[in-house]
Parts: C-alpha cells; structure tokens; sequence
C-alpha cells in the first residue's frame, strides 16, 4: 500500500516570528513523511505574508514543494483560515489522506506528527486525533473534554466542590488522560482530521469566528460516525493565545459569546440554549457571592456576567454577528 500523505497546515495572524519558528518545527517532522506544508496567512495586513514569503524562500523551504505561504485574502477567523488551507490542498491539486492543523506558536516534538497520523492510520472510526499539548514551562494544558451542556457549564461557572462532586460526570475538562483516549472533543492547536472526515462534514463551519469550531466539528463528525481522540505520546509545545491574547482579556469578546451561542443552538436548540444561559449566570452568581463572603479572588474577565445577560438578551434583535463571504477567495502565493 502506498504510504499515505499528510498536509500540514500552519495558520498565521499577525505572528510571523512564532509562524517561522512553527515552520521549522513542522519541516523537521515532516521530512520523513510524504506530504507537504501550507502557512495561510489570514490577511493579517501587518506584512507577514510578505515577511513569511520572503523568508521561506531564503531558507529554501520551497523547493522540491515541501512548503507553501498563500493568503487567504480575508480574516474569517481559525475555522475559515484552515478551511482555506484544505481546500489549497496538496500542490498537485490532489487531496492528502491526513490534514495536520498546527497553531502558529505551536511545535510539535520528535515523532508528535507520526505519532498521530500512525494512529488514524489504525483505527479505522477514529476520526480527528490530538496530541498532549504542553506550555514552553513544560506545564500540561488541559486538551481532552467533553462537549458542553447545561450540567458542565453549570458546574464550570459555580466553581464549587459540593456542585463538581455532584456533576463529576458532565465537567468539561475531562482528567488528564495517562494513554490514548476517545474524547469528546480536543484542542485544535496540533490536531489531525481524516480527509474522509472534512469529505462528509464539509470543514469548519466559518460562522464560528473562534473558539468552539472544533468542538463543532468533532460533533458533526460523530453525527457521521467518526469518533476524535486524544494521544499523549504526541508531544507538542504550545505557548496559547498568541493572535488572540484570550490569557489577558481585560472583556470577553463578543466572538466569544457569539461561538457559544451558535454551537448550543446548533447542537441543542434554542429552548436548551436559553436554559444553560440561565444557569450559567444563576453558577455565575453563585460564585460571585462566594467571592464576597470569602475573599476569592476574581476568576473571570471583568463584566462577563453583565457581558453575558446583554448578548442574550439583545443577540435576538440584532442580525449576525459574524458575516461569511458569498464564495472563497482565490489562493494567491506571490506577495509581488
């Protein structure tokens, strides 16, 4: 049997550097599997896609097709930029069998890309597979998760023993996993799709701007039967939140709760939806008073309880947030 290919896709906004030193992991790893690189530069309007064009060709990363820097041409957010990447496909023009997502501040270590596309390759209804994510401190992140639901938001926003105890079974994060596990749904920072996957879902669904596109794609993907996984001994170094500086939101964005929304509507519909916003601000409130009575000190970004009951109560009257274009924008490769 041939062996089958990986296209790696590495999204780009605006952090050139992390982007190159990402490029130089990827091609490390890259070199003893068949397959190529793509950097999408999601019209960061900043000169990276020309710096990252410039660069690439003095290391030579573009010769014999190993690696390519395109521009998407608009910024639709994480889901978009990658779905560009996949459509560009291979530089044949033929679909790989594996899509490997990478973050731009993400590096995957000795063997995290074989790791991965070993394991799709041997289990036939897994469909996406994550790697054990890992701060530049050597801190784990918490990747593994169930999807969201009333009890688990409930729980996340209370921040309370008693109530965790109580809901153990629906807490989002799930323990940090010692092997191989199915998952609900996994980061996307080092995530790997079967080409069948993208074939039967259609992608990322580019009205999420950010944040839970991948839980809606794992989602759909199992509608479909293919299950996502998380496999530890795939390592990668991931310092988070470098586009977005999600770890020094002074608000939470509307985005945020934009991507909220859409996935419990899509996923559950509106009455459940209206259910789980009321408990999270009733959680919300809960804890707010515990903050009181014992001095806690402030777990969310500043006026996410207020932020959250105004977007519920105006996102009715209001048309969407979020605009996708009628068609894709055409690949463009040459900056000059």
């Amino acid at each position: 049997m041939a062996e089958q290919t990986v296209l790696t896709i590495i999204l780009n906004y605006r952090t050139p550097e992390l982007t190159l030193q990402a490029c130089e992991a990827a091609l490390r790893e890259m070199a003893g599997l068949k397959g190529e690189i793509v950097v999408v530069d999601n019209a960061s309007g900043d000169g990276s896609f020309e710096a990252l064009y410039q660069a690439a060709q003095e290391k030579g990363w573009t010769q014999g097709g190993r690696l390519r820097v395109l521009q998407s041409g608009w910024n639709g957010g994480f889901g978009a930029g990658m779905n560009f990447g996949m459509r560009a496909g291979l530089s044949s023009g033929a679909a790989p069998d594996y899509y490997y997502l990478l973050n731009s501040d993400a590096w995957p270590e000795p063997g995290a890309i074989e790791v991965l596309r070993d394991f799709l390759q041997t289990n036939p209804t897994a469909g996406l597979v994550g790697s054990h994510i890992k701060g530049p401190d050597g801190i784990t992140h918490t990747t593994a998760f169930r999807f969201p639901s009333i009890a688990g938001e409930f729980e996340g926003a209370a921040r309370t023993g008693a109530i965790s105890q109580m809901l153990k079974n629906s807490i989002v994060p799930l323990p940090q996993p010692s092997g191989p596990t199915r998952v609900d749904w996994t980061a996307g920072a080092s995530l790997m799709i079967k080409q069948e996957v993208i074939e039967a879902t259609g992608g990322f669904d580019e009205k999420f701007f950010l944040y839970f596109e991948e839980t809606d794609l794992s989602r759909r993907a199992l509608a479909h039967g293919w299950t996502t996984h998380y496999q530890p001994d795939s390592h990668v170094v991931h310092i988070g939140s470098a586009s977005t500086g999600m770890k020094t939101w002074a608000r939470t964005p509307q985005y945020w709760f934009d991507s909220r929304l859409r996935y419990l509507s899509k996923s559950h519909g509106a009455f459940y939806t209206a259910l789980s916003t009321l408990g999270l601000i009733a959680a919300g409130t809960l804890w707010r008073l515990r903050r009181l009575a014992q001095r806690k000190p402030q777990a969310d970004p500043d006026w996410f309880l207020r932020d959250l009951i105004i977007h519920a109560l105006i996102t009715p009257f209001r048309g969407p947030a979020f605009q996708v274009p009628p068609a894709p924008v055409s690949i463009l490769e040459d900056p000059k």
